[in-house]
């Protein structure tokens, strides 16, 4: 037992360290996302002349574990990690028309972050989609800077306030003409439902998912929607 007690205090230790950081990432992705976005729009010009806060969240993320086990702290931390790494990415090569102007944008550069190397497509693709199949909300949060994604909210993903941040995402992006446009029977959706159809039809089909946070509801009359280019 003697020799049990100095790994048991470095273990708990070690907890208590990891939690306190977890914290830390939070509450300064929050006062970035704050400082720095306004109306779904990012002030890069002003990240490029002062990106000491952006490369310090960065490192952060680079330092910390999160555990699946904790599912509200896993999927906040992966998507502001990936939101955040959208920012450096364009940041690095500002000014850019477009993400994909960047050869290897999305699924070539690698980020050390969470105790791993992985792609921007590694996050969305195997962290989140993969770990959690059954929630398409993922795609109204993480921000791929156009693309017809959806821009990206002034404040933190945190754990407490998930569910939450995620159910009015969605809903706030299926009500935006930018991405729901109906003209008589015909419903005009976001490349969004195209690129990852799967995730919805796991969820009773795109028209289903749609009405599920729409207000007004789409028209009986529509059947199948058509994909804005």
């Amino acid at each position: 037992m003697k020799h049990r007690m100095p790994l048991l205090v470095f273990f708990f230790g070690f907890l208590i360290a990891n939690a306190q950081e977890i914290d830390s990432f939070f509450e300064g992705a929050d006062t970035f996302l704050k400082t720095n976005v306004s109306k779904g729009r990012v002030d890069y010009n002003a990240i490029v002349k002062h990106p000491e806060q952006l490369d310090e969240l960065i490192d952060l993320a680079q330092q910390l574990n999160v555990s699946i086990q904790k599912p509200e702290e896993y999927q906040a931390f992966w998507i502001n990690t990936y939101n955040l790494l959208v920012i450096k990415g364009i940041v690095a090569n500002y000014p850019v028309k477009s993400p994909l102007d960047i050869d290897g944008f999305f699924d070539e550069h690698q980020y050390n972050v969470g105790g791993k190397m992985t792609t921007l497509n590694g996050i969305e693709n195997e962290l989140l989609r993969a770990k959690f199949p059954n929630e398409p909300r993922f795609h109204f949060v993480l921000v791929c800077a156009g693309l017809g994604c959806p821009p990206l909210i002034n404040e933190a993903y945190t754990p407490k306030e998930i569910e939450t941040q995620l159910q009015r995402q969605t809903t706030k992006a299926l009500n935006d003409p930018k991405f729901i446009r109906v003209e008589g029977n015909t419903v005009n959706v976001s490349q969004i439902f195209e690129w990852y159809k799967g995730d919805f039809e796991k969820a009773g089909g795109i028209l289903k998912f749609i009405n599920t946070f729409r207000t007004p509801k789409l028209p009986d009359t529509v059947k199948h929607p058509k994909i804005k280019k």
